[in-house]
């Protein structure tokens, strides 16, 4: 390839001198700006002369098999497919890296729980209410969001019968710590699917009442529509829900947080509490609309409105829990 070159540009040079030897005088090229046309000349047949050794080293390389239609056969897919079921590829090396990596980057979805049926929230943002924001965790609705039922045209808001973590009025669940506002109580939620004979979702943290702080919560939106955000419960008389302790000093109050357009803020809520004993089995428990009061900027000055309810909390808040693990096996709206 370089021999070729070199022969090229001799001769590209031989005929650059054979032009100047036939040019005009050396009188006349002193006056005359002729050299510099002959120099363009020579030039050109220069960019010819490397143009011909790129033409002529150009490679058109075909494209590997499976590259080579937009449509690949099935034969090719299954092929694909198994060689990667299998982790085989080309290159054995290549192949090991990029598993290596692949691991990594699942034990890191894993961790903060992108994957897996767990809801880690130990650092979560929120404040006592939470933000209005899109659930967090891995897609797994079974069906489309028009399928679901409204949980007023129901009356359940969560029997636990949809894939974690969505209810069975299509939204989601949430869990939020007090973190947000300089407090340091953690928690996890899960779906656990044998607790004394129920599947539940379980509520485990601790709850510290150091710098202000002191609450852990699992919240759910109750419309799914976010045109309309909000649902007309004035047809039921309260909540009714199924819960269990077992940690070892849970025993004693817990709220029910309720939210509407009167809640301003997000540490505004409408509030009612019920009392459950640790070990003591699964309890229902019935808040009226009755039982509900307001708490924060908005609600302590508004009646309570029933007609649209936005938000569900169930919430450990102001005491300290050590061993926090309180299950919901149900959720409704009831009439008396």
């Amino acid at each position: 390839f370089l021999s070729d070159i070199a022969d090229r540009y001799i001769r590209s040079r031989t005929i650059l001198l054979s032009y100047f030897q036939a040019g005009p005088t050396m009188h006349a090229r002193a006056y005359l700006p002729i050299p510099s046309v002959y120099t363009c000349i020579a030039t050109a047949l220069l960019l010819i002369s490397a143009s011909c050794v790129c033409v002529d080293s150009f490679v058109v390389v075909s494209p590997p098999p499976f590259a080579s239609s937009h449509r690949p056969t099935a034969a090719r897919i299954s092929h694909h497919l198994a060689a990667t079921s299998e982790g085989k590829s080309s290159d054995d090396d290549s192949g090991s890296k990029g598993a290596k990596k692949d691991n990594k980057a699942m034990k890191f979805l894993r961790k903060v729980g992108r994957v897996g049926g767990k809801k880690d929230f130990i650092n979560a943002v929120g404040s006592d209410e939470g933000p209005a924001e899109k659930a967090a965790g891995p897609s797994l609705m079974t069906k489309a969001p028009s399928a679901f039922r409204s949980c007023v045209d129901s009356g359940t808001i969560d029997d636990m019968s949809e894939n974690f973590p969505y209810t069975s009025c299509g939204t989601a669940w949430r869990g939020f710590t007090d973190q947000v506002m300089g407090g340091v109580s953690y928690g996890r939620l899960e779906r656990e699917q044998e607790v004394e004979g129920r599947t539940a979702n379980v509520l485990h943290g601790k709850v510290s009442l150091y710098n202000n702080g002191g609450f852990v919560q699992m919240a759910t939106d109750l419309s799914l529509d976010p045109f309309v955000g909000s649902v007309d419960a004035s047809a039921y008389d309260g909540i009714e829900l199924d819960v269990l302790c077992q940690g070892n000093d849970d025993s004693g109050s817990f709220n029910v947080h309720l939210r509407n357009p009167a809640c301003a803020r997000q540490n505004s809520s409408y509030r009612a509490t019920f009392e459950i004993e640790s070990g003591k089995g699964w309890k229902t428990v019935r808040l009226s609309w009755k039982d509900f009061k307001g708490f924060g900027p908005g609600p302590e000055s508004t009646p309570f409105d029933v007609t649209e309810l936005r938000r569900l909390g169930i919430v450990a808040i102001g005491r300290k829990i050590e061993d926090l693990n309180l299950a919901l096996a149900g959720l409704r709206l009831y009439s008396a």
